[in-house]
């Protein structure tokens, strides 16, 4: 089965990307994938740091997060954006797991690849924000760090305007256009992965 991991650039209890999430997560069920959820606040790691991994190595919860990546082959990635950017919360994320380590001990054999967590996989972006953009700009750094990592990253994207308006009190998108969007890119993931295995 196709193995989807998903998880939203934000830490904070009630994210709304989180909530972008579990939209996108649903739809790509719903097109027959297996998707794990998680939040990136259960995975706490430092600042990366070059000096702390040549004596330490990987942090224990970068390791954690990588063998996740190994186990899946697609991501589902909602975005907010910060000063016109991504978090910092993601983007270290994305530079420990991106760092060589835990091949062997995770059994493995052979030389750990280049960015081997990212490797050969595709993801589908997304983001919401309370301005008019919807955290457009930060969506654009995104799918520019993944694309340099070799991840195939879906053309459709969305960003949703107003988020401190755009959902309902049980999590769902109000507009029901734009729900049906972040479902596609759900759907349009897991079907992408499974054609790419075959």
């Amino acid at each position: 089965m196709t193995k989807l991991l998903a998880f939203a650039g934000s830490l904070r209890d009630g994210s709304w990307n989180h909530k972008l999430i579990e939209l996108a997560a649903a739809g790509a069920r719903a097109a027959g994938a297996q998707v794990t959820v998680v939040r990136l606040r259960d995975f706490p790691m430092p600042i990366y740091n070059a000096d702390d991994e040549a004596v330490h190595g990987l942090p224990e919860h970068a390791l954690r997060l990588k063998r996740l990546l190994w186990e899946h082959q697609g991501l589902l990635i909602a975005c907010p954006e910060y000063n016109s950017s991504l978090p910092a919360v993601l983007k270290n994320a994305i530079d420990w797991v991106s760092r060589p380590g835990g091949w062997e001990a995770s059994g493995r054999t052979g030389k750990e690849p280049r960015l081997s967590a990212f490797a050969d996989k595709v993801a589908g972006i997304m983001s919401t924000s309370p301005g008019v953009l919807g955290g457009l700009r930060g969506l654009a750094h995104l799918r520019s760090i993944l694309t340099n990592m070799t991840v195939l990253v879906l053309p459709e994207q969305i960003a949703v305007p107003r988020a401190d308006q755009a959902f309902t009190p049980e999590g769902a998108l109000a507009d029901a256009s734009m729900a049906a969007v972040v479902e596609r890119i759900g759907a349009t993931l897991a079907k992408t992965v499974e054609r790419l295995k075959g």
